[in-house]
């Protein structure tokens, strides 16, 4: 760490941390969301300008900034360099230095003896923000004893560290209340006849990414029909969770009357289109009657489903495609499928088969060619669907439902 100083007012001889090293450090440390790869940054960058060792401790909670901020609720979070330096990073008082920072503050610098008398500086800073305490930062070098430069350097990298750690909490819990209410309101699909079994799985996208408006119902119907739906709300986060249950909640109202599929979805369109708060989202419908053997299946701009018959082998259905919901335009056409017992009709939303770079014509036919073993319960061909398109790494979340018609006599 090393730099230069500016005149201040009245005399006065302001330090100031060196400007490469500041933009270094705005552009090393809070590049995610996520705390503790922003304490990782933090340790690293210290040991790249100067430190022999640093650390970062955390509180659980954050507290304000004058209260008390008892040593037992750190947490050691990040440590990077020489170990045994952090090990005995001790003030002469024999009490923890990060302890001393909380209580006081302001930094502590000590100079103490290493065994074999080699010289060793110690300093913490309190990481401070917009008047809360985060913790403590904790830097160790040994031989030459930080300089007022190093001691500047350390407070704009505390601040700049508690900052993120702010955001990071922050963005956190959104994240978990938008991902509780989605999961809430995904818990269970409606109950659906005994004459299909249902499986279903969501698969919120990983990352600092906000849950989005992805869902699944089933609607049970008179004479022994069930109405399968799959929709995904136009973007992320509250609003889109939100604006996903209005639908799903309308859905389930038209869906009462008993109308067919597409003029379910053209009066849902009608209902969305008269409120401009809401926003657009696609829907596929598929009413199974068993009783029948057939799927009548309509579609606003969603993806089509995948068919897999009792043999294993699966093709994608050819369904005329609609506009999406929230348009107005209406336009939805009814495609009947034939269905015999054993075969499974898979529904899904775009972040199952979407990847960066690939054309979806591509994506879909490649789920389509997945041979599943004959007889696998709806349940575990999920799972091989999801494994086989590497689901965990999609970019945008996954929703996935399957309906197999029950053989006679099965339960």
């Amino acid at each position: 760490m090393s730099g230069h100083g500016e005149a201040g007012t009245a005399g006065h001889h302001v330090v100031r941390a060196p400007y490469g090293v500041v933009e270094d450090a705005v552009d090393s440390i809070g590049t995610t969301l996520d705390e503790h790869t922003t304490c990782t940054e933090v340790v690293r960058f210290l040991c790249r300008h100067g430190c022999d060792a640093a650390a970062v401790d955390l509180l659980a909670e954050e507290a304000p900034a004058d209260g008390d901020a008892p040593a037992a609720a750190l947490t050691r979070t990040a440590t990077e360099g020489r170990a045994d330096l952090l090990d005995t990073g001790m003030s002469r008082s024999g009490g923890a230095l990060e302890v001393h920072a909380l209580d006081e503050g302001h930094p502590i610098t000590a100079d103490t003896q290493l065994v074999g008398g080699v010289p060793r500086s110690v300093m913490t800073v309190p990481l401070l923000a917009h008047g809360r305490l985060y913790g403590a930062l904790l830097a160790v070098r040994s031989g030459a004893p930080f300089s007022a430069y190093d001691t500047a350097t350390l407070h704009y990298v505390a601040r700049l560290a508690a900052v993120h750690l702010g955001h990071d909490r922050e963005h956190t819990a959104v994240h978990s209340a938008a991902l509780n209410l989605q999961r809430a309101l995904l818990a269970e699909p409606g109950r659906p006849h005994p004459n299909l079994d249902i499986a279903t799985r969501y698969l919120p996208v990983g990352g600092g990414t906000l849950v989005g408006g992805d869902w699944y119902e089933t609607v049970r119907l008179h004479f022994g029909r069930t109405l399968l739906v799959m929709g995904d709300v136009m973007g992320h986060g509250l609003d889109a969770a939100v604006d996903m249950n209005a639908y799903r909640s309308t859905l389930r109202y038209v869906a009462s009357t008993d109308l067919p599929p597409h003029r379910v979805l053209r009066q849902l369109d009608a209902a969305v289109a008269e409120d401009s708060t809401r926003r657009p989202a696609t829907c596929l419908l598929a009413r199974v009657d068993p009783a029948r053997g057939n799927a009548a299946i309509a579609t606003a701009g969603h993806l089509p489903p995948v068919l897999f018959s009792a043999d294993g082998a699966g093709r994608l259905l050819d369904l005329p495609v609609g506009p999406p919901l929230g348009t107005g335009v209406g336009g939805y056409a009814l495609t009947e499928q034939r269905l015999v017992p054993g075969d499974t009709l898979v529904l899904f939303t775009d972040g199952l088969v979407e990847r960066r770079g690939e054309d979806i014509d591509v994506s879909l036919a490649r789920l389509a060619a997945l041979r599943v073993p004959p007889g696998a319960a709806p349940q575990d061909l999920l799972d091989l669907i999801l494994t086989h398109v590497a689901a965990s790494r999609a970019e945008d979340d996954v929703a996935v439902l399957a309906a197999r018609l029950r053989r006679a006599g099965t339960t």
